[in-house]
């Protein structure tokens, strides 16, 4: 068994790096546990996604394009880290934009939109200035379609942190 924290602190580092896992991981203990680290997932990606993480682990660079959800990486994985690809969420990953953002600052940019295709990015028109980038999270599907295209590096896909009720 991999201790993450452990091998954080003997890296400097000051906890694990969250590592985004291939569509349909199991829970990040349990893949670890799992996972013989045989790359078989990587050769199957058809994009070219999936790469060797932290310690050898398969995990995601978005940068490098989108996930199309094909299942081909779960059905490459002999060892059961992936599950087969069904009709569950592959990952609670959603794109979440940051202080970067073009559009934030007053710049009109919309290359995110153009490739989301769920359409999940939309742009709100104001009043006055630029329009207002929104993300629909019950659209999103966090195929990373938004971010390598993105010119300020703004998007991540993430977990969202779940907020607390407005009172």
């Amino acid at each position: 068994m991999v201790d993450a924290g452990r091998r954080a602190f003997f890296r400097g580092l000051p906890r694990p790096r969250i590592e985004n896992r291939p569509p349909w991981a199991r829970p990040e203990q349990a893949f670890v546990d799992a996972c013989t680290r045989c790359n078989d997932c990587l050769k199957a990606c058809p994009t070219g996604i999936l790469v060797p993480g932290d310690g050898g682990y398969p995990t995601v660079d978005f940068s490098r394009g989108e996930c199309t959800f094909c299942g081909d990486c779960t059905r490459a994985c002999a060892s059961g880290a992936l599950r087969p690809a069904d009709n569950s969420p592959p990952w609670p990953l959603k794109a979440i934009v940051g202080p970067q953002c073009l559009q934030l600052h007053g710049s009109e940019c919309r290359v995110c939109g153009d490739f989301c295709e769920p359409r999940a990015i939309r742009f709100l028109p104001q009043l006055s200035g630029t329009s207002q980038l929104t993300i629909d999270d019950t659209l999103c599907t966090g195929c990373g379609a938004c971010q390598a295209p993105c010119p300020a590096q703004a998007i991540r896909l993430a977990t969202p942190v779940p907020t607390a009720p407005q009172s």
